[in-house]
């Protein structure tokens, strides 16, 4: 297919050195390989990806579905965020044993802790299977039924590809559904936890200095990988052993330069940086003012609480920080697009795109595509707005609303699939719930129901807005939910559940909170989601042609790359400070001493601890400082990063680990739609801080003796 013999030419095509993009690993040579050496990367594309000797890749496995890590030992021992092992730590921790606040260190492997259910999984082969996916779909008549087609291809091949048993694989699609590519994998299932710094260290700065720079957190935590006697994934056993890596990072503590190459490999997860201007003007002015509003009042409630009760705050502190963190991130990134004015330049884009169609004679094909945007995106305008709002409000940000609907669910599944059904997910459901009452409260949550229910009622395009909720007092009827559902404890929901499926029918059909989410759920699946599910699906045909389109259009040299989607990739750039505004200038370091600079006793993300306090006046930071005597703690670079690249490895020329990845700058968020070299900068801990709270704060000398550390060369 022509888009495809024109894709593998932007891939090969040699141009200068460039930054910003996320690369798939296996097609490094060519184009991407020249300019990473012209940026002084000094190793190889084969000694990236190879799949038929050890490499890079085979030590960046992702990291519990949503993170990436890094093997940096010979026994399985593997480098992540503090925030991506967040939920082990926490679950780990009790009042007694508060980890998150005192930290976890095992001085022997036999005191590692288990975590059910935590995987990680390596990418073993990439191909691609383009022909096969598409293979009878050009003849369909219609996108659903195209789109059909495709995922039974896909189902197909995943099943019949060669792979070894205890292997996986996984087609993902690229360029919009022009192009598809096969993953073999391998998931561990045996993970442990090793050590975690307290929060005061792996937090600092909570949620005040999140998505900003300069930055002082210590974000990492580690973990080790065991499995089998034969070193194959295995579920948890005493008789598991450590994973023996096909290849673990060597660990540079040379430091970095302004200007270094740095090389980070991760699994990004979404971005977006094909939309056209239609769709990124709705974002920037409607869908994320109305988001960030939502988790706005929510965090004010939890914030409240957490900052009152210890119990509250263990209780609560993993799920804020997940609520915070999308909250801040998406204020950066309408700051970001604003101040880049991304609107104007997609329409400069799309203007010079048409004048493109136009000299190529290509305007039966490509001619209407900008105009059917403008036509779909005016159109689903409210129907998204009112998409959002549910979502944020009844499955992500409202507890009792979040479970309610899975009762919701529950009496669908019934009413679609029968009694069998019904009773295997209502006993999945009812062993399930313990872990999610562990962490509920219900003052807290009744304080966010209030709030939330307030926004619904005066926010939700009034053309769908249920009339029991017009003019609504939230107080009130969050005053009856809390007090006369079962929803809001345990013990409760059980006896509600209990029965055969007619009798909790009805009785969950009579809950107070039951009622609430079932209002708001049919009103949504009737009146919103299929208008907004016809609309959309038009709008995924008219992106898939638009990337087509730009793949053909583009000069060879044009480097397109695909958009992440939690697969595998390589980002490239230098070490680099930046100007976030008229007249201030950040410096590309920061250091221990900005850490004592911020402390505030007792401060809930502020505190330091006194033997790190200790260790700074003694400038106790041994073979880990600087050669300006300081500690090193985080450093910038023009790495293009999105989530899911928490966790990543940044990497030196050599492909020596250098640091962390775990957060962008706060202006610089808007790279999932519209990336800058100007203001995209990713976070990174720098690894001679890990290494000095390993081994000087914790004395986990253990694990320092694991990995392979590069010194700087001593000076005649």
């Amino acid at each position: 297919m022509k888009f495809l013999r024109l894709l593998l030419l932007f891939v090969f095509v040699q141009v200068s050195a460039q930054q910003g993009g996320m690369w798939i690993p296996s097609m490094l040579k060519g184009m991407n390989e020249n300019e990473m050496k012209t940026l002084g990367m000094k190793i190889t594309a084969e000694q990236i990806y190879s799949i038929n000797k050890s490499n890079l890749k085979d030590a960046v496995p992702q990291f519990d579905g949503g993170c990436t890590a890094e093997v940096i030992s010979d026994k399985g021992l593997i480098l992540t965020n503090h925030h991506c092992g967040f939920d082990a730590i926490q679950n780990h921790s009790s009042v007694d044993h508060d980890y998150l606040t005192n930290g976890f260190w095992a001085y022997k492997m036999e005191d590692e802790l288990p975590n059910k259910g935590m995987v990680v999984t390596f990418i073993i082969r990439i191909e691609d299977v383009t022909p096969k996916v598409l293979e009878g779909v050009s003849a369909l008549p219609n996108e659903a039924d195209k789109q059909k087609k495709i995922q039974e291809n896909i189902s197909t091949l995943n099943k019949t590809l060669p792979k070894e048993a205890w292997q996986e694989n996984s087609i993902r699609t690229f360029y919009d559904g022009n192009q598809y590519i096969l993953f073999v994998t391998e998931t561990y299932k045996d993970i442990r936890l090793v050590g975690a710094p307290p929060s005061s260290i792996g937090k600092f700065g909570s949620d005040t200095d999140n998505w900003v720079w300069p930055r002082h957190t210590g974000d990492f935590s580690m973990f080790r990988i065991y499995a089998d006697k034969n070193n194959r994934p295995a579920e948890y056993s005493t008789e598991n052993v450590p994973y023996k890596p096909k290849y673990s990072l060597p660990i540079s503590i040379k430091g970095v330069k302004e200007n270094d190459f740095t090389m980070v490999m991760g699994y990004p997860g979404r971005t977006q940086e094909y939309l056209p201007s239609a769709a990124v003007d709705q974002i920037v002015n409607t869908l994320n003012p109305a988001k960030i509003a939502i988790r706005d009042a929510a965090l004010k409630v939890q914030d409240g609480f957490m900052r009152k009760d210890n119990a509250i705050k263990i209780q609560y502190a993993s799920k804020y920080a997940g609520v915070a963190n999308y909250w801040k991130k998406w204020m950066g990134e309408t700051k970001g697009l604003k101040k880049s004015n991304a609107v104007a330049m997609k329409q400069k884009f799309e203007k010079n795109f048409q004048e493109k169609v136009i000299k190529a004679g290509k305007q039966a094909e490509y001619g209407n595509l900008l105009a059917d945007f403008d036509k779909n995106y005016t159109n689903i305008k409210d129907y998204a707005l009112a998409r959002d709002i549910f979502t944020e409000i009844a499955l992500r940000n409202t507890e009792i609303l979040t479970l309610g609907y899975k009762l919701y669910q529950l009496e669908q599944l019934y009413n679609n699939k029968g009694e069998q059904a019904f009773n295997d997910r209502r006993n999945n459901l009812i062993n399930g719930l313990g872990d999610f009452y562990k962490d509920f409260n219900p003052n807290v949550d009744q304080k966010v129901f209030e709030q939330l229910m307030a926004f619904y009622s005066s926010n939700y395009p009034k053309q769908f807005l249920p009339a029991a909720y017009e003019n609504l007092n939230a107080v009130s009827l969050a005053n009856t939910v809390f007090t006369q559902s079962q929803l809001v404890s345990y013990d409760k929901i059980k006896v509600l559940l209990s029965g055969d499926s007619k009798t909790v029918l009805e009785n969950i059909n009579k809950d107070k909170g039951f009622e609430v989410i079932k209002t708001m759920a049919d009103n949504y699946l009737k009146n919103v989601a299929p208008k907004y599910d016809e609309i959309n699906l038009k709008n995924i045909a008219t992106q898939r042609t638009y990337m087509k389109a730009i793949l053909e259009l583009s000069p060879k040299s044009a480097r397109i790359f695909p958009d992440a989607n939690s697969t595998l990739r390589v980002t490239y750039g230098k070490v680099k400070g930046y100007k976030p505004n008229d007249g201030v200038t950040y410096e590309p370091f920061t250091y221990l001493d900005g850490v004592i600079e911020k402390y505030v006793p007792g401060d809930y993300e502020f505190d330091v601890p006194k033997k790190l306090i200790d260790l700074y006046n003694a400038k106790d930071y041994g073979r880990y400082g600087a050669s300006n005597g300081k500690m090193p703690l985080a450093f910038i670079a023009t790495n293009h990063t999105t989530g899911g690249n928490s966790g990543s490895p940044a990497m030196d020329a050599n492909g020596n680990l250098i640091g962390l990845n775990f957060d962008r700058v706060w202006e610089g968020t808007m790279s999932d739609i519209y990336y800058s070299p100007d203001i995209c900068r990713n976070i990174m801990v720098d690894i001679r801080y890990v290494l000095f709270i390993v081994d000087k704060y914790a004395g986990a000398e253990n694990l320092i003796k694991e990995m392979k550390i590069i010194s700087p060369k001593m000076k005649k």
